[in-house]
């Protein structure tokens, strides 16, 4: 599966980092861009509504100038994270700026619309939806979307329960278009398992919470550093979306992880209306479960170069292996 020619050549990784709720600002996304990975930001992260127009502009001018600075070594494109959902009362006027600018990716999560899809492919952007299984990756498909961000489980945030083999299995049996995959992907190693799963890229969150570029508190870096996979809730209690959250998080705020109650799907709700300053966001710690492999909060040029190491030793140990099966039997 080739990767689409906004991407081609533009990637030093097969990564894309995951758009970071508050988390992920200019800072953060511009810092990855040039490190050689796709950053990403929600939309809905840039309060009030009106900054959306300063973060994109200023992305835009900075990521131009790094391409002169350094013509052998371009920065990687950009992406934006646009929450679909019919509460999100910001969606026209952010995905008009999006179209102002031509931006890059545009990342859809909790639904797809045609019409959105068709505004990016007006200036030769690409889309990529987010889905949790199967069924919602035909949808996106059929509304128009370019791609897929298959959210596996153990994946940071809002996350599905399946499999990421029983995913790719099922997707790539009918489509062959970009597929970024997500859930628990935090080094070089887990880069190659994505791909040999059939996945172009590998779709990168929790990690990057934990790089000194990072919109966050250093007490929620720091457990990330200590905690591993199984120190995590699944609950929709805190957004009314199944997702993964650190316990020693949830603990923190009073709540007893063992026996959260259920939360209301129907009371979702994104846009300028939305509970960005609920405490929730602000005590609850997303994060996905492959921290088990995060150790410290290097700055993201620093864990791009960790990753790239990984990945060039994960794939010669994997050469390795299937010579030696080669060896005592066909494959």
């Amino acid at each position: 599966m080739a990767l689409p020619e906004i991407l081609r050549g533009r990637l030093r990784l097969p990564v894309v980092c995951s758009p970071l709720f508050v988390i992920s600002t200019p800072d953060l996304v511009l810092a990855q861009c040039k490190a050689g990975i796709m950053g990403a930001f929600p939309a809905l992260n840039a309060r009030p509504a009106s900054l959306l127009d300063e973060w994109l502009q200023r992305i835009e001018e900075e990521l131009a100038a790094w391409d002169k600075a350094n013509p052998s070594r371009p920065a990687a494109p950009f992406a934006v994270n646009q929450i679909v959902h019919k509460s999100n009362n910001r969606l026209e006027q952010d995905v008009a700026l999006c179209v102002k600018y031509k931006v890059p990716v545009i990342i859809t999560s909790l639904g797809a619309r045609e019409e959105l899809n068709q505004a990016v492919h007006s200036y030769g952007g690409i889309t990529l939806h987010d889905v949790i299984n199967n069924r919602f990756a035909h949808k996106a498909i059929e509304k128009g979307a370019d791609g897929l961000i298959p959210v596996a489980a153990g994946g940071g945030g809002h996350a599905g329960t399946l499999s990421p083999f029983a995913l790719m299995q099922e997707i790539r049996e009918w489509f062959d278009g970009p597929v970024a995959l997500a859930g628990s992907i935090a080094n070089g190693a887990a880069i190659l398992a994505a791909l040999a799963c059939g996945a172009d890229l590998a779709y990168m969150g929790s990690a990057f919470i934990a790089t000194r570029e990072a919109n966050e508190a250093d007490d929620y870096k720091q457990m990330i550093v200590e905690s591993s996979a199984d120190d995590f809730v699944y609950s929709n209690l805190f957004t009314d979306v199944h997702g993964n959250y650190l316990k020693g998080s949830v603990v923190k705020a009073g709540l007893d992880p063992a026996n959260l109650p259920e939360g209301d799907v129907s009371k979702m709700n994104f846009g300028s209306g939305g509970n960005m300053e609920a405490k929730a966001w602000r005590d609850i710690w997303g994060c996905g479960q492959g921290i088990g492999a995060i150790h410290d909060v290097p700055s993201v040029g620093e864990l791009v170069e960790r990753l790239e190491g990984e990945l060039g030793k994960a794939r010669a140990g994997l050469e390795e292996k299937l010579r030696g099966l080669a060896l005592s039997q066909p494959i």
